[in-house]
Order: C-alpha cells, then sequence, then structure tokens
C-alpha cells in the first residue's frame, strides 16, 4: 500500500501539477474522518500522520485515564495505560497508537477521493489564475452542452458559460459549432471561478475592430464611442490621431474587406461608421447622414438636442422602430429628439392660400372653388387657360357649367392682355407724331 500511494502522489506532483504536501494534508484529513466515522475505535484527538517519502501512515488518540471506563470512544482504563506510559494514573490524558481495521483500504479510498476532490480545486484555480487578466478578450470554442438558454462552451482545457442574457437574440446555436465570445468576467463563486462570456456587449465589435484593423491596434485611430442593439444595427464613432490616416476608410478596408469580415462575424448585423467630431452639432449631423437636417437646437443644462429635418429624411433618421434615434443619443452621449421640420409646410401653405385668393379675386369665383383648382395645380389664369373645362371639372367642388364658365372667363382676360398695348410703344408713338414745341415763350413774328 505505501509503495502505491508513493506511487500516486508522484503521478498527480509530476502530471497535474499538485503540491505533494497539499495531496498529504489532504489525505490525514480524509483518514481521520474516516476514523471518525468508526464506531469501534477510540476516536477523541486522533490525528493522522503520514511520511511524504515512504508514505508510511501514524495514527494517534488523546484518550482520558479511568478506572472503569464508561465511555470507549475517549478513555482507557488504567491498566492499559499503562502499557503505553507506565506511570499513567486515573484522570492522565495520554497518547495512544491508533490501530483502525483494515486500515489501508480506508486509506487507498480516502486518497482517491481527496485527490480527485483536489485536482477538481487546483483546476478551478488554474481557470483563475489564467483568465483573471484575459477579461476584455475574444476566445473561441466550441458549443458543447445548453442549459436552458444557457450554452456551455469549450475553450479546450476549460469551460465557459454564455448566459441567455449575453446571447444575441437574433443568433441560434448547435453542438459542436465554433464559436467566438468576449470574455465579460470571471466570477470567482462559491463552487468555483467561472468564465462568464458574452455575444451581445457593445465591447465585442470594438474588440473585433481592433483584432481586425491594425490602426486602431497601433493608437492611430481611436474608436472614440460605440452605441449598439445587438442583432440588428452598431454605430461607431472614430478619430484618426494622424491627418494623413482617414479614420472611417481605415475601418471599412479596401472595399470594405475589414468590415465586411466583422459583419461576416456578427451574422449580418448592419454596423455604421461615422466620423468623430468635438463639436456636438456637427457629431450629431454626421451621426444622422445621409438625412439632411435644417435646425439644430441645443439644451446644453438638460444634455439635450432637438433637430428638425424635412417630412422626406424623417424616416431614414428615426429608424425602425426608432432604433437610429437611440443609438445615435447612446453614441453622442445626449439626448436626441427628432422632430418634422413644419417651416416648408407653412411656407406651402402660404403659398397656396396667396394663390387661392389671386384667383377667386381675378376669376371672379368663390375662394372654395379656387381652393380646389389650386390644390388640382391650377394655381394661376394662364394654367387655367391651357387646361380643358374638363380638366376644372376634374378638380371638384366644380359643375360642368362652372368649369365652361370659368374658363371662358380665363380666356377673355387672355384675350384683354393681348390687345391692351404696351405703355411703352404707345408713348414712343405719340412723341414722333407730335410736332416739336419752341423752347422759349417768344411768339413768331407776322
Amino acid at each position: 500500500m505505501n509503495g502505491e500511494l508513493i506511487s500516486l502522489l508522484d503521478f498527480y506532483e509530476r502530471e497535474k501539477g499538485i503540491d505533494r504536501a497539499t495531496m498529504i494534508k489532504a489525505l490525514e484529513d480524509g483518514i481521520v474522518a474516516a476514523a471518525l466515522k468508526s464506531r469501534e475505535q477510540p476516536t477523541r484527538g486522533i490525528s493522522v500522520v503520514i511520511d511524504p517519502k515512504t508514505g508510511d501512515i501514524r495514527a494517534t488518540v488523546k484518550l482520558l485515564v479511568v478506572e472503569s471506563v464508561k465511555d470507549p470512544q475517549g478513555e482507557i482504563p488504567v491498566l492499559r495505560a499503562r502499557r503505553f506510559k507506565p506511570d499513567a494514573r486515573a484522570g492522565d490524558e495520554i497518547e495512544c497508537p491508533l490501530v483502525v481495521r483494515d486500515f489501508g483500504r480506508i486509506a487507498a479510498q480516502t486518497a482517491r477521493q481527496s485527490i480527485l476532490q483536489r485536482q477538481r480545486s487546483a483546476e478551478r484555480e488554474r481557470i483563475f489564475v489564467e483568465f483573471k487578466d484575459r477579461v476584455g478578450e475574444i476566445v473561441s470554442g466550441t458549443v458543447r452542452r445548453f442549459d436552458k438558454s444557457d450554452v456551455f462552451v469549450d475553450l479546450g482545457r476549460f469551460e465557459a458559460r454564455l448566459p441567455s442574457r449575453e446571447r444575441v437574440s437574433t443568433e441560434d446555436y448547435q453542438v459542436n459549432e465554433r464559436l467566438r465570445a468576449y470574455v465579460l468576467a470571471v466570477e470567482n463563486q462559491g463552487h468555483g471561478p467561472e468564465i462568464i462570456l458574452s455575444r451581445s456587449n457593445p465591447d465585442f465589435v470594438r474588440r473585433l475592430f481592433e483584432l481586425e484593423v491594425s490602426e486602431i491596434a497601433d493608437k492611430t485611430v481611436e474608436i472614440r464611442s460605440l452605441a449598439r442593439e445587438a442583432g440588428f444595427r452598431t454605430k461607431m464613432a472614430v478619430h484618426s490621431n494622424d491627418d494623413k490616416v482617414d479614420p472611417v476608410g481605415a475601418c471599412v478596408g479596401m472595399k470594405g474587406s475589414r468590415v465586411k469580415n466583422i459583419v461576416r462575424e456578427l451574422n449580418g448585423e448592419k454596423v455604421d461608421i461615422i466620423r468623430w467630431h468635438a463639436n456636438i452639432r456637427d457629431f450629431v449631423a454626421e451621426a444622422l447622414k445621409p438625412a439632411k437636417l435644417k435646425t439644430i437646437d441645443l439644451d446644453e443644462a438638460g444634455r439635450r438636442v432637438t433637430v428638425r429635418l424635412a417630412a422626406d429624411d424623417l424616416a431614414a433618421a428615426v429608424g425602425k422602430g426608432g432604433r437610429n434615434a437611440r443609438l445615435t443619443s447612446k453614441l453622442v452621449g445626449w439626448h436626441v429628439a427628432i422632430e418634422r421640420d413644419e417651416s416648408t409646410d407653412i411656407a406651402f401653405a402660404e403659398q397656396m392660400r396667396a394663390a387661392t385668393s389671386d384667383l377667386a379675386r381675378r376669376l371672379e369665383i368663390p375662394e372654395k372653388i379656387a381652393a380646389a383648382l389650386v390644390a388640382r395645380g391650377l394655381n394661376s389664369v394662364e394654367a387655367i387657360q391651357e387646361a380643358q373645362p374638363s380638366d376644372l371639372e376634374a378638380a371638384g367642388e366644380i359643375t360642368a357649367d362652372q368649369a365652361r364658365a370659368i374658363h371662358q372667363i380665363a380666356m377673355r382676360l387672355a384675350s384683354a392682355a393681348d390687345a391692351a398695348p404696351s405703355a411703352e410703344p404707345q408713348s414712343a408713338a405719340s412723341a414722333e407724331a407730335a410736332p416739336a414745341e419752341p423752347e422759349t415763350d417768344e411768339k413768331p413774328a407776322a
């Protein structure tokens, strides 16, 4: 047994890296626990010592010397005590050797259990030591199993957990699938260290760009801010510390090769890369491109930006479900409120009212009918002249007779305008026909 024990200790020390002293201490504690379960032997003050070189096991107990034994687990009669200590008297406490029946079998079982437990503990310690400084890195592994919505990933010597809260809702995983993930934390809990992974964290995208873009790795280009809704869209603002390097172009790569690799890793998630600006107005305008902003109002105290833009650009700026607006707010660090610019609508409405009033006055028709014609695009007398009565009738609110009458009025106005000579030619003709008058008041001689 001693030779087998030494061989076992040598193996675990050499192959598993477990300290011999630690294993021996675990064995000693295990044997004490096993001996304490025995009902046949004394167990008071039991101690076990194992020789690390020979594997010899020495067990002792501390017993109370008494005249009459009432507790066999902790007392020894005087006559028997004097075998170990000749001058022993009642009331003394002596140390006696302990012989446990089938002691070798107990030691073997205890050794096996203790060493396996210590091996698991050592592996957990190695997990913590190796990964506690790798938080923030990207690791690659294989999907091994599922526990409810959690995914367990085999990283080689260790296993990591991808919690449901750190999964991407649009992604599905299969057993034996290769997976890259971000090391979010190493939690040293009661049952041992646990590696927590994430694929939804915004820093996962940041680290992918650091690995893919050499200019970011060497600090030439910086990622100043990043906002993400995992599985749908990411917006990232970059800045170059070298005027000769285009930060957006560096991240996109030749023909989009760099960003395509990252989008492929993110399973098609859209990635917007924009240029960072220190000026909040320029930054917001850049973040909302290609939408063209009409006005930008700042509330610096409340860190609020209100932008107004044309109706055609409103949908693109807000995004599906308001996603683009939310990401823009996260990206710039200010609350961004997007509103429709009504100044153009107001100006257009004013033009419509003016055209309606002018048409009603010139054609001597009710404004209701004039408004219907203007809404149809017939907003001037000239336009009505070129149209047909049926076109006027199609505007609504107008009968066939009214349409013909309005068209005739417009034609008469056009004829009157053509017949009337211009003021300048008439003056010129009068001046040419009139005799020249004398320059003085004197009458000519008879």
